[in-house]
């Protein structure tokens, strides 16, 4: 009896069945950081720990080197929208300095003549007091002593000619060499025409776009890790479909060899040959889906952010499954409450808004406060180096009014209102992609449900028609070609169902990433 072609389909399609799904969801691993913790065991593939999902997302969530990237992002805009709100207050500033000179600085008076005209100085009459000696007046002072005595003067006019009156030049020290130098300096912007407003609303946007964004992260790495977790629980599982089969191949092998030996009649040591050569295919096969399922734990490993020797085991034995009933308009309306990319396009309008307002407030003046008190150090104490010099203190008020920019002002405010335009039309686009990918995942969620029932009917069938012929085949009353063949169709119905569980709860999880966890808890779906 020679192999049959419906044997041959059966064994590549469960090959290529286990292959293509551990291949898939070992491809979607990401290299993020984790510490795991739970059981630990050594094997050959490096380190294995056994965690339940909510410990992987637990790790995952608080050590992923993409969860800080993405917090550290919205503390830069965070800062860049304090440093907005820091115009509203006033600039204070304080300058220290010391300036040595080569030499004092001085200023040169350059020689002179000062011209004297023609003049009559009258001296009206008057009195003056002499001195002279005591002795004139009293022959008995003491010798040196002297006396004042009044004189009268007669009134008296003097004729002066006009003269030239040379001055020389004069080199006048201003200062010393070395000074000393302090100031306190404030100014306080008390109208912008809207400036500050417009940049507050812009990073204020900045700050909601990156929340979202960081949402939107904390999401992916949940959906990564869920589907890596249970892609490792559907390898585990076709491994252990491979086993069970590769076990009952070969009890069906034993009892073939026995058959033909003792010569029922029916089987012939060619049935043993062909059953001999599909059990040994059978083996090869289960150590490709070993080695599927320890590369599935290992990508797990990698997604949580492990060492490359390391590998996590799930601690769930079944992938669950749990219908979601829900409305698909419901659905989709309650999306764009929660979905961060359109909440990050709504925050993207409004710090767009923000500028346009600040590129407009460039058409009104600006006015501001301005004051300085300051202090002046200097040896020399001429010049200019006096008192009331070295130190004092300045108020002041500063318009600053825009006449022509050369257009400037009206193309920055054109070019940021098309900025609006712009991000409004890819907000209409996005919806619509929105309720497009949720449609697409709703209506693979319902086609996924009515295909986990059909294979859950098939697998127990065909559980069922490879018990019944077993049994039959143990009786020598069916040939070895349907034994066989019962048996892997069995294995494949088994890995059908198990992907079909799969399938259903990925969707599960792409529905969570596109509308957020708020509604899949809302439906009660995990």
């Amino acid at each position: 009896m020679k192999n049959p072609p419906n044997i041959k389909l059966l064994k590549l399609a469960a090959v290529v069945l286990a292959a293509s799904i551990i291949s898939c969801a070992a491809g979607r691993a990401e290299s993020v950081d984790a510490n795991g913790s739970g059981p630990i065991h050594h094997s050959s593939a490096g380190v294995i720990q056994e965690m339940s999902l909510d410990d992987c997302l637990a790790t995952a969530l608080r050590a992923s080197h993409r969860r800080p990237a993405s917090q550290f992002a919205v503390a830069m805009a965070e800062a860049q929208h304090r440093q907005a709100l820091a115009g509203y207050w006033p600039q204070i500033s304080a300058n220290v300095g010391y300036q040595h000179m080569s030499q004092a600085p001085d200023f040169l008076f350059p020689a002179t003549r000062v011209a004297v005209p023609a003049q009559t100085i009258s001296v009206p009459a008057g009195t003056a007091l002499a001195t002279v000696p005591a002795q004139l007046l009293n022959p008995l002072a003491p010798a040196g002593a002297t006396a004042q005595i009044p004189v009268a003067t007669p009134a008296e006019s003097i004729r002066v000619q006009p003269q030239q009156l040379r001055v020389p030049a004069q080199d006048v020290k201003l200062m010393d060499p070395d000074n000393y130098e302090a100031s306190l300096n404030a100014t306080w912007l008390l109208y912008d025409g809207g400036m500050r407003k417009g940049l507050r609303k812009q990073t204020q946007g900045q700050v909601d776009m990156m929340k979202q964004e960081s949402r939107r992260t904390d999401l992916e790495i949940t959906d990564s890790v869920k589907r890596m977790y249970y892609g490792a629980v559907l390898a585990a599982q076709l491994h252990q479909v491979g086993t069970d089969t590769l076990a009952r191949m070969e009890a069906t092998l034993n009892l073939t060899e026995t058959m033909y030996k003792e010569g029922s009649g029916k089987v012939k040591k060619t049935d043993w040959l062909d059953n001999k050569v599909m059990v040994e295919t059978l083996r090869a096969m289960v150590a490709l889906l070993e080695k599927n399922e320890l590369m599935a734990q290992a990508a797990l490993a990698n997604t949580m952010g492990l060492s490359w020797n390391s590998s996590v085991k799930p601690a769930d034995k079944e992938i669950p499954y749990t219908p979601v009933a829900a409305n698909l308009d419901h659905l989709v309306g309650d999306a764009y409450q929660f979905n961060p990319d359109w909440n990050k396009i709504e925050a993207g309008i409004r710090a767009a808004e923000g500028a346009v307002q600040t590129a407009r407030s460039d058409y009104y003046p600006k006015l501001a406060l301005t004051g300085e008190v300051h202090q002046w150090w200097n040896a020399y104490d001429a010049g200019v180096a006096t008192d009331v010099n070295k130190q004092g203190w300045t108020v002041g008020a500063g318009v600053e009014i825009p006449l022509f920019s050369g257009f400037l002002t009206r193309n920055k405010v054109a070019e940021t209102r098309a900025q609006v335009s712009k991000i409004k039309e890819d907000q209409i686009l996005l919806k619509e992609g929105i309720g497009l990918e949720i449609k697409d995942t709703f209506l693979g969620l319902n086609a996924a449900e009515k295909s986990y029932q059909a294979t859950l009917d098939a697998m127990t069938a065909a559980t069922d028609n490879r018990d019944l012929n077993t049994r039959a085949y143990q009786n020598d009353l069916v040939e070895t070609e349907k034994v066989i063949r019962a048996q892997l169709m069995e294995a494949l119905m088994s890995a059908q169902h198990y992907k079909a569980r799969y399938d259903h709860l990925a969707l599960q999880s792409q529905l969570n990433l596109l509308v957020g966890a708020e509604v899949l808890k809302r439906l009660g779906g995990k």
